[in-house]
């Protein structure tokens, strides 16, 4: 997985993976306070796939999400200009289509992200 690089669009704020927009971190993040979140979501992470019972697979689930939204990938954008949250969309059909369609067939990225 190191390595795979995945379309960005032009203004930085998504990344195509599985035919859909994702949204990236906020990058007014300091480097601290980025890592601080990657390193909770990995946590997280681990804990969903580690969970014993639904309970605790919910916990971990609001971790994750808490974590994505310190990273500003969930929640209110991160961005100013009152453009739309677009995340999720397939790239043809959102803003972002004359881009998606310049890239040519198969440019997105076949990983999923979540």
């Amino acid at each position: 997985m190191a390595g795979k690089r995945y379309p960005e669009t032009p203004d930085g704020r998504y990344f195509v993976a599985k035919d859909r927009l994702w949204r990236k971190s906020d990058p007014s993040l300091s480097e601290d306070e980025r890592q601080e979140a990657v390193n909770a979501l990995m946590t997280a992470r681990r804990a969903v796939r580690d969970a014993g019972g639904e309970a605790e697979v919910k916990a971990a689930r609001e971790k994750v999400d808490a974590a994505k939204r310190r990273l500003g990938e969930r929640g209110p954008v991160w961005w100013r200009d009152g453009a739309p949250d677009e995340t999720r969309k397939a790239p043809w059909n959102s803003s972002y289509a004359a881009w998606w369609a310049g890239l040519g067939a198969g440019a997105g990225g076949d990983d999923e992200a979540s």
